[in-house]
């Protein structure tokens, strides 16, 4: 997702991922599920299948790791500003773990673009041998929005198209 910040000079972004739940909302899914879950092992059990309460539970535990994952994964955060004084890139989740500021003329974004039309192309910050990956969560949609935004505030984009190896697997 691409979102305007308030800047007093040049632009300011915030790159996020499309998170579809919050972490409350994860929390209600699986307890609805571990609700579910345990109604049917222990209907089970009573029926005489107690081998499946401990698999109802392991299944519980797995799922709780995913969500837990992915909700962290969700929460990684780009602000990428961009004015007079060059182009700055914070990354981090909550707070800002790392920052790069480049000079604005000699700064690109190089863009690989997709073997498919359906994947996003994967977007890069770079000047002279640095090169940081910027959005790398960002569907095809907030890419098309991203690069609008750079060439309309005049950051260089250097396109680079897929190598034409031909083989059977993408």
């Amino acid at each position: 997702m691409v979102e305007h910040l308030e800047c007093d000079q040049g632009v300011r972004l915030l790159l996020t991922p499309n998170r579809s739940l919050s972490w409350q909302g994860n929390v209600r899914i699986w307890l609805a599920l571990f609700v579910v879950s345990q109604v049917i092992s222990t209907g089970m059990a009573i029926a005489g299948a107690w081998v499946i309460v401990p698999f109802a539970g392991l299944e519980l535990m797995a799922l709780a790791a995913g969500i837990c994952v992915t909700s962290r994964n969700c929460q990684v955060r780009e602000v990428l500003m961009i004015g007079p004084g060059g182009i700055t890139l914070e990354k981090g989740r909550t707070t800002k773990h790392s920052e790069w500021h480049f000079p604005g003329h000699y700064t690109r974004v190089r863009v690989r673009l997709p073997r498919h039309p359906f994947a996003p192309s994967k977007l890069f910050l770079t000047h002279r041998e640095q090169s940081i990956p910027l959005g790398p969560f960002l569907n095809v949609e907030d890419t098309q929005i991203l690069l609008r935004i750079l060439e309309g505030k005049g950051v260089t984009l250097d396109r680079q198209t897929p190598s034409p190896n031909v083989s059977f697997w993408y």
